[in-house]
């Protein structure tokens, strides 16, 4: 399902404003419609306009019409801006779906919009104090409300109920209500490895259904011993599709799409727009700076996650690992100075760029790596994503662990005000508008 995304923040904030009069309200909200494969994948919204009561032709307990001036007014500015438009109204009774008042206005707004603005598709959204629900202007088309931050709000909660009895344990934990929205929801895996792989197969049991599964490389024979799923006859084949193989197996039912390209280009991390959440698990510095800045600008809540150890003369002597989630609310790795330019640089060069860098010389020494310390992190981030998407207990969004002390304790760290891409100066909310740190091949 196409989705309609604004901030947690934002959506609170408009639930209480426009439900606390007993006449329906109006709002309009200003944004960026985004399209995967030629198909409307989400409308981020990054402003919201509340009209006063002067700009209301009519205004009843049933009913609410703007003043067609300003009507025309939001055309033009979409118009110039490439803007997606998306009008707001409430009912305050509990009439939680759109009226054939609501049909007939919107098929009035959309023949006025697509003379004015053709160039962005447009929304409806109706808030009741159960729901939030929306749809394409009027297509009908139904849109996924989701209010993105540190914990995801879905505009509505009447989902089936989740009745397969072998999530009969998980049921007990969570509620039938949290089962069917991991059923309901797609995930998007980057880095089918160490931690992708263990990734998957966790959310594949949890009941995750959708997948989007994104790794360029084929498997190597130093790959098998930290892999789930990989076999020997495996070497050779790209990771992402022996990932969907036996994630087939672990879930027939399973939709597993696969992309055998790098996430470093633009073409390809913008796949991720049809996709609720992602899992960063990678290892370079340029994927997690392309990522970083996505989850904001897309509103594509993420988690990150990595492990580091370090060895000298085959000692060991540090075993770390980090597991942060990228939300509105949140710091992103740039406010935690967790990148390095130089090395973000290095990957973004293309084989031929990085051919003729005087700066690189030889290979990179592979980095150590073992399955029960990927594993680890790995089950920090997907109960990080329990906590995020159906409310189980649990507040860090931020995680440091040191496996040398037994120690995993939650990192404390502030958004910057001014921060490039996580402040409101910044990229979030932006969509298509701003580009993204990314190679356009």
């Amino acid at each position: 399902m196409s989705r309609l995304v604004l901030t947690s923040e934002l959506l609170t904030r408009l639930r209480k404003d426009l439900l606390k009069d007993e006449n329906e309200t109006c709002a309009i909200l200003f944004g960026r419609s985004v399209e995967t494969n030629k198909k409307l994948s989400r409308i981020v919204i990054r402003e919201a306009l509340t009209p006063p009561i002067k700009l209301y032709e009519e205004r009843t307990t049933v009913s609410a019409q703007l003043r067609p001036e300003i009507v025309s007014e939001v055309a033009q500015r979409a118009r110039k801006t490439g803007e997606s438009i998306t009008f707001v109204h409430t009912h305050p009774f509990s009439l939680n779906h759109f009226s054939a008042t609501d049909d007939a206005g919107e098929t009035e707004l959309s023949y006025f919009l697509a003379g004015r603005a053709p160039h962005a598709r447009h929304a409806a959204m109706l808030i009741t104090p159960e729901v939030a629900i929306a749809r394409e202007l009027g297509k009908k088309n139904p849109l996924r409300v989701l209010g993105i931050g540190p914990q995801i709000t879905f505009g509505e909660t009447g989902l089936e109920k989740e009745k397969d009895p072998r999530y009969d344990r998980q049921i007990r934990a969570f509620g039938a209500l949290g089962q069917q929205t991991l059923k309901s929801i797609r995930v998007g895996i980057v880095g089918l490895g160490g931690t992708g792989s263990v990734v998957l197969q966790s959310l594949l049991h949890l009941g995750v259904q959708d997948f989007l599964l994104i790794d360029p490389d084929t498997i190597e024979e130093t790959n098998l011993n930290r892999l789930v799923g990989a076999t020997p006859e495996d070497v050779g084949r790209f990771k992402a599709d022996v990932a969907a193989s036996w994630g087939k197996k672990l879930n027939s039912t399973a939709n597993i799409e696969t992309q055998r390209d790098s996430i470093l280009k633009e073409a390809v991390v913008k796949l991720l727009a049809d996709t609720d959440f992602v899992f960063c698990c990678t290892d370079s510095h340029g994927s997690r700076a392309v990522l970083n800045q996505f989850s904001y600008q897309y509103l594509v809540p993420c988690i990150d996650m990595g492990v580091a150890i370090s060895a000298q003369k085959g000692l060991v002597t540090d075993i770390v690992g980090r597991t942060q989630l990228f939300a509105p609310g949140l710091a992103c790795m740039v406010c935690g100075n967790l990148l390095d330019s130089e090395e973000i640089r290095r990957d973004l060069l293309t084989d031929f760029e990085r051919q003729m860098d005087p700066y690189i010389i030889g290979d990179t020494e592979p980095a150590p790596s073992v399955i029960s310390l990927n594993s680890t992190i790995a089950s920090l981030a997907v109960t990080m994503f329990l906590n995020t998407v159906i409310g189980v207990p649990g507040t860090p969004r931020f995680l440091n662990y040191n496996a040398i002390k037994g120690i995993c304790r939650p990192a404390l760290c502030t958004p910057h005000p001014t921060c490039i891409v996580c402040s409101p100066s910044g990229a979030i909310c932006r969509a298509n508008e701003w580009p993204l740190p990314a190679r356009q091949d």
